[in-house]
């Protein structure tokens, strides 16, 4: 069997301007886990460095026509991680504060108590909208405190498979309360009922 050819950057870009699928193949074989130990090294969470690998090489694809010749595409890649990275950081940050002044404050912090259980309600249904084993694990995470190592002992799965879990029931509940007028308070809302 002939071995593959080296990667060559120039010809990758190249190739990759020309909307050739095999140079973009290329590209994330050499340069995905770099990226992603990358990602990791900040955020220390698989989902969300795998996410960051999707989001850089998918702006690479979506703007292939745009990149330059003199600008190399690792240094692209990893400005592209650096900069996801970053507004994850202060996405987090922000949720956590939030996070933390709902949880301490309870239905004070929101209109009247009515609204409180109103969101409780939409809560208690959005999470019915889960698939079982979705729901089974978001709820052993939120509502019983177990880690994502524990939550796969207990379900005979690995903890990428907890995370997957996890990161597509947040997905499912933002989308749920958007879409039933909760917002943004309503998903934090939702994390701060889920650890009571």
């Amino acid at each position: 069997m002939p071995t593959p050819p080296a990667f060559s950057e120039p010809d990758c870009l190249r190739r990759l301007k020309m909307a050739d699928e095999r140079a973009f193949d290329a590209l994330f074989r050499h340069y995905s886990a770099l990226v992603y130990r990358f990602a990791f090294s900040y955020l220390k969470s698989r989902a969300a460095a795998e996410e960051i690998v999707q989001e850089c090489f998918i702006k690479i694809w979506e703007k292939r026509e745009q990149l330059h010749d003199d600008v190399p595409l690792k240094g692209y890649l990893f400005t592209t991680a650096h900069h996801a990275i970053l507004n994850e950081l202060r996405r987090d940050q922000h949720h956590l504060r939030l996070h933390g002044q709902v949880a301490a404050t309870g239905p004070a912090s929101i209109a009247n108590e009515a609204e409180y259980h109103e969101m409780e309600a939409l809560y208690h249904a959005a999470l019915e909208r889960l698939p079982p084993k979705q729901r089974e694990v978001f709820v052993l995470s939120r509502q019983q405190g177990l880690s994502y190592p524990e939550i796969a002992a207990r379900q005979g799965v690995s903890v990428k498979t907890v995370e997957a879990h996890i990161v597509q029931a947040l997905k499912t509940l933002r989308t749920y309360f958007r879409l039933h007028g909760g917002g943004v308070l309503g998903v934090l809302l939702a994390l701060a009922l889920g650890r009571r």
